[in-house]
């Protein structure tokens, strides 16, 4: 189970306000990269048998992602969300995207922490705040935790509204992610415009429809020559 003990440890070094901040969706070959941050004060509790809930959000099935976000709601002051799209993705690189969507949700606090607590193994670039990355910080630290639900759960509903409008590429099922089902579509029917054109998959698709249309063209003006 998870506890307050790390977040504790940096409270008792003078910090009065600590984010904690995950993504979502580093990997589908569509839709947007979401960051999540929470924000905890030295004041903050939760009930104990909720607390032992928060876990890591791949740990966690989708209903109960669902009902925990609800609960970190209500408990956390406050949490807030940063989204880069596919396009942002495609422009400056998965990894840059991610760190100006964990800028974004930063930004979008209205009070700004004094100590961030950062998933993965690189802290956020050009961001004065005092940071620690932590590897695998989904798993180790609550606040973490609690972020990564608050991402993943945010992405799904994002990616289930995506579906509404393409639903032959079954996005409300895989989310982006580059599952059989998901690359069979992308085969049948090219990328679409939420697809990632610089992940490999959807390149290697595109690149065959462009050769194709270019043969074909050929074809018909060496036709009508």
């Amino acid at each position: 189970m998870l506890d307050l003990d790390h977040e504790n440890r940096i409270f008792n070094q003078g910090r009065k306000l600590i984010a904690g901040i995950d993504e979502a969706g580093r990997g589908p070959l569509a839709g947007p990269v979401v960051a999540a941050c929470v924000v905890l004060n030295q004041d903050f509790k939760v009930d104990p048998v909720r607390m032992k809930l928060i876990k890591d959000s791949k740990k966690l099935t989708a209903k109960k992602r669902e009902e925990l976000f609800k609960v970190i709601e209500e408990y956390f002051p406050e949490i807030s969300v940063g989204i880069c799209d596919n396009k942002t993705i495609d422009k400056i690189n998965i990894l840059q995207a991610t760190f100006l969507a964990m800028k974004k949700a930063l930004g979008g606090l209205k009070q700004k922490p004094d100590f961030v607590l950062v998933d993965g193994s690189f802290k956020i670039p050009n961001y004065s705040v005092e940071q620690e990355n932590v590897v695998r910080g989904d798993d180790l630290i609550f606040s973490i935790a609690a972020a990564s639900i608050i991402a993943k759960v945010t992405r799904d509903r994002l990616m289930e509204k995506i579906h509404d409008e393409y639903p032959q590429y079954g996005f409300d099922k895989h989310k982006g992610y580059g599952t059989k089902l998901h690359l069979e579509s992308l085969k049948k029917y090219g990328p679409c415009s939420i697809h990632r054109f610089s992940f490999k998959p959807v390149a290697n698709v595109a690149a065959v429809i462009a050769r194709s249309s270019t043969t074909k063209q050929s074809l018909v003006q060496g036709h009508e020559v």
